[in-house]
């Protein structure tokens, strides 16, 4: 462990915290005047229409040859279910002021959608060279810069090896003030988890539609953020997807490594509220001049089985994959239809659902046969841990368990219900108290910083995320009831759970009887 001052991410995490005799102090009306509007708009550029290509692909018994005609339309076909499936528009709520409420597939803390898709072209793809956005209301793209940028975004990702062979690359963006306007500076934290949610449905829509992601958090933000004519004080680039195409042989790609580390730097603790965010993003961006770029090196980091309590009660966790159907077709359909429950029953749910999420959540290894990418990328998960407080599955005693990845177990280390308990850590939401089950996912901070700088906040929280989001497809499919909550009396958790005290609790997932 590292002897040096808190870092401005460990400072950070601290100074947002909830804790009940700060809660209130904490909180604020919402100045529904300056509610942020969740869409980008462009005054000038090129529109691209997706909508035309939104339909059911034809199967073929071979992949077009690149050249056809079949092939340019097959292409647009699966770019365009890609972007729909991960982030378009699948619900429209009517509301008294007039404008509804669009839901997209993702989910996203509050419903502020503070992550924007970029889209950059080689120009060596079916569509032009230039800078795009992903326009979700009319589901289209829009071309607002129209010349090549590629050798300015292999410079951003200190030329990546990827980016010789693909033609595409989506850029993950955050605009910072569509969640810092109900969640202040702790917006941070559920803005990252909002974009793992999108990172993991762009894995899955991706395999849906053969693409293959590479996923790419260690850029020079430097570089790629003017790429993309973003304002430095109020968005910035979080992560960025190389789209390998599976149908092109030279586009099967290795995989690399996705982390590079940034600066570790001293916490100023006279920061006043309303600038943690901003110095935690700008404390965790990688300059391109940054001189401790690791090699592109093959690289995967399989979680580990962190802890091994002596005496404890285990449970075995191998269980059958869960079933996507032909074609991923039950798959798709889920992240169309996947939404977040606002209440549970309090009902149980079956030991066999839950090893299945656990499953499919941790062990993508046994999807390969279904098509399905059996090393997805992520930051690191050697760094989360995962935990489940259950307190209404058949079969298994009520307390809170380890899920010890490589084993396939749970390991049981405090025997108590803790219903009453979850419903206070959860900030008294009724999810807390009706779920069956909730698991939480940890990291211990200071070691993740001392390897990662500053930018270990931002992948802790994307991966903690992209695992919810497996979490939460897994969950829809099999009829149980979903949702997620960054709210929470952080040090409290550790304390009713039995968490170790050096666990800073990332992400908690609900599940249960949907009412």
């Amino acid at each position: 462990m590292s002897a040096n001052p808190r870092s401005i991410a460990e400072y950070y995490h601290e100074r947002t915290k909830y804790a009940p005799e700060t809660i209130a102090a904490q909180s604020q009306g919402l100045d529904w005047a300056t509610q942020p509007i969740p869409f980008k708009e462009y005054k000038l550029g090129t529109d691209y229409p997706l909508r035309p290509y939104l339909v059911e692909r034809s199967p073929h018994a071979s992949p077009p040859h690149p050249d056809s005609e079949a092939f340019q339309t097959d292409w647009w076909q699966r770019l365009s279910r890609l972007l729909f499936c991960s982030y378009g528009l699948t619900a429209r709520v009517p509301t008294l002021m007039g404008e509804p409420i669009y839901l997209r597939a993702a989910p996203s803390a509050g419903g502020l959608y503070p992550a924007e898709i970029y889209l950059i072209s080689r120009g060596t793809a079916p569509l032009p060279p230039g800078l795009y956005n992903y326009q979700s209301r009319s589901h289209s793209l829009l071309c607002f810069w129209d010349s090549s940028p590629w050798s300015d975004l292999r410079s951003a990702c200190f030329w990546h090896p990827a980016l010789e062979a693909v033609d595409l690359a989506l850029v993950i963006t955050a605009v910072f003030y569509r969640s810092a306007w109900r969640y202040q500076d702790r917006a941070y934290r559920r803005i990252c988890l909002d974009t793992g949610h999108l990172l993991g449905n762009l894995e899955l829509a991706a395999a849906c539609n053969d693409w293959r992601p590479h996923l790419l958090t260690g850029f020079a933000d430097d570089r790629l953020n003017p790429l993309l004519y973003l304002d430095p004080q109020q968005e910035g680039a979080l992560a960025v997807l190389l789209l390998a195409d599976r149908l092109r042989i030279a586009q099967n790609l290795p995989i690399t490594r996705v982390t590079q580390p940034s600066a570790r730097q001293e916490a100023d603790t006279d920061l006043p509220n309303g600038t943690l965010l901003t110095a935690l993003h700008t404390a965790s961006q990688i300059p391109a001049a940054a001189t401790d770029i690791q090699p592109w090196t093959h690289e995967v980091m399989p979680p580990v089985d962190k802890y091994n309590f002596p005496f404890c009660t285990r449970l075995s966790c191998q269980t059958q994959p869960i079933a996507w159907g032909a074609a991923l077709e039950g798959l798709e359909q889920t992240l169309l239809k996947r939404r977040s429950t606002r209440a549970y029953t309090g009902g149980s749910v079956a030991y066999e659902q839950l090893i299945a999420l656990l499953d499919f959540t941790y062990q993508p290894q046994h999807y390969v046969e279904q098509g399905l990418d059996g090393t997805p990328d992520y930051c690191d998960l050697q760094l989360i841990e995962t935990f489940v407080g259950v307190t209404a599955v058949e079969g298994l005693e009520s307390g809170c368990y380890y899920y010890a990845p490589q084993a396939q177990e749970l390991r049981q280390i405090r025997f108590k219900n803790f219903r009453r308990e979850l419903h206070y850590l959860c900030l008294g939401q009724e999810l807390g108290r009706d779920a069956a089950a909730v698991v939480f996912h940890t990291a211990d901070l200071q070691a993740a910083v001392d390897r990662y700088g500053d930018r270990a906040y931002r992948y802790l929280h994307l991966d903690a995320g992209h695992l919810g989001q497996r979490l939460n497809l897994a969950a829809i499919y099999l009829g149980l009831g979903v949702s997620g909550i960054g709210g929470f009396f952080d040090d409290q958790v550790n304390e009713v759970l039995g968490i170790p005290v050096e666990e800073a609790v990332l992400y908690i997932t609900t599940l249960g009887q949907p009412r």
